[in-house]
């Protein structure tokens, strides 16, 4: 059988495609890996019904394309953990702190935080998000690491741990290892008075799980619509031809397009043929930054009685926490500590997390109800969390990023600026958008 399209991937980005395809009259088929759809959104419901978010939780005021498929699927937005009650906590090898200043500071850091914050947007409303590459001064900003360029900006050693604690609770990679150029791009894309605003990038959560939207994506398109435990071995592209994708068991499927919503890591093991060298080395450079996510579900939220709101930024194997639900805290490993996790013996690993958490917040942490891990970073299907962008990579990808080569088109949250779960829906659609332009 000869399909219109056919979407590798049935992540965010994929089922975003694949359903704006099917309401132009597209014939899509969509091919998944796993034997779930999602991708890095995935939930389970704990016994007493509170659902536990396993992948991506929140989005903020500029991922707009997210916000309005949740609404376009009739789903609810509602405040995510920023409006929790409480304070932010730190921790580090010499101490605990809450609240500001961190503990670390001493006096004058606070101003210095404040002139470097201030450099550092006013050189992010200099670069266009959509065309970093066309900034008179592209090749040397890529080529600086922040944590370079925070200290030619005169920022204490102070003032860089604290940039740096909260980079690596992101889970993006450290400062030391990331360009400049593609943090004043990711600034410039949601633009604010802070390097990162929480409220920003994360107010908003899905009331009835981020994974719903991909399970409401999915039911719209049909069973009928999706192969899962179907990996993809090979693809060859024809703009005259047609589209052949090889799976891992030998069948061959024909379209007249492909759609290309794997991760960067996966997508390297995939052949792909007819397609420009340029364009497959672009896709190649990406990285993805290798991290953990891990869950403790509790009865309450214990941590309130410390007056702590649930978020932390940390310099343990966890880089962060925050509350995503009533009791339920979410953690990052950021890819600097992933192999002190990937080392961990299996009967001790739950409980030196735990032991990380009441550190936090106290010995409630160390008494869950459950725990929920998931290692993206070695997962074959995933390869990796947000992208990573290292000095000089956003030059070595190059404008080429993000853009297709009829009758192949790439999507997912490699593929934008800034934000994981906005970057999957928004090149999704766009993806599909022009893919039916194209006829």
């Amino acid at each position: 059988m000869r399909y219109d399209v056919i979407v590798l991937g049935a992540g965010l980005a994929g089922l975003s495609a694949a359903r704006d395809l099917a309401a132009g009259g597209a014939d899509v088929l969509v091919v998944e890996a796993r034997d779930r759809v999602g991708g890095r959104v995935e939930q389970t419901r704990l016994p007493d019904g509170r659902l536990v978010q396993l992948g991506g939780e929140v989005v903020g005021r500029a991922h707009t394309a997210y916000l309005e498929l949740a609404g376009e699927l009739g789903l609810t937005l509602v405040p995510s953990y920023t409006a929790e009650p409480g304070v932010i906590a730190r921790a580090t090898p010499e101490g605990v702190s809450t609240g500001e200043p961190p503990h670390w500071f001493g006096p004058g850091d606070g101003g210095c935080h404040e002139r470097v914050t201030a450099a550092f947007v006013a050189l992010a409303g200099t670069v266009d998000p959509a065309d970093p590459w066309s900034h008179p001064r592209a090749a040397g900003l890529d080529r600086l690491s922040v944590g370079d360029w925070l200290r030619a900006e005169g920022a204490s050693p102070a003032v860089v741990r604290l940039w740096e604690i909260g980079q690596l609770g992101l889970a993006s990679g450290s400062y030391e290892r990331t360009s400049l150029l593609s943090a004043l791009r990711k600034h410039a894309a949601v633009p604010g008075g802070e390097a990162y605003g929480y409220e920003d990038w994360e107010g908003l959560r899905v009331a009835e799980g981020s994974a719903t939207v991909a399970l409401r994506m999915a039911d719209g398109l049909g069973a009928d619509r999706i192969r899962l435990d179907a990996p993809v071995r090979a693809v060859e592209v024809s703009p005259t031809a047609g589209c052949t994708v090889e799976l891992a068991d030998g069948e061959r499927l024909t379209a007249g397009a492909v759609v290309c919503a794997l991760p960067v890591g996966p997508l390297r093991r995939v052949a792909v043929r007819g397609v420009a060298e340029e364009r497959l080395a672009s896709l190649r450079r990406q990285r993805q930054a290798h991290a953990a996510k891990f869950v403790a579900a509790y009865d309450k939220p214990f941590w309130r009685e410390a007056g702590c709101s649930g978020l932390s930024e940390n310099e343990g194997v966890l880089g962060s926490t925050w509350p995503q639900g009533e009791g339920v805290l979410s953690a990052l490993v950021p890819p600097e500590r992933f192999g002190v996790l990937a080392g961990m013996p299996d009967e001790l690993r739950e409980g030196e997390l735990l032991s990380e958490m009441a550190r936090l917040y106290g010995p409630g942490a160390l008494d869950p109800v459950a725990v929920f891990l998931r290692r993206w970073g070695t997962d074959p299907w995933t390869q990796g969390y947000v992208t990573q962008w290292v000095p000089g990579d956003v030059m070595a990808v190059g404008p080429r990023h993000g853009t297709h080569e009829p009758p192949f088109y790439v999507c997912g949250s490699d593929q934008w600026v800034a934000g994981y779960m906005e970057g999957a829906v928004r090149t999704g659609r766009a993806a599909a958008k022009e893919a039916l332009r194209r006829g």
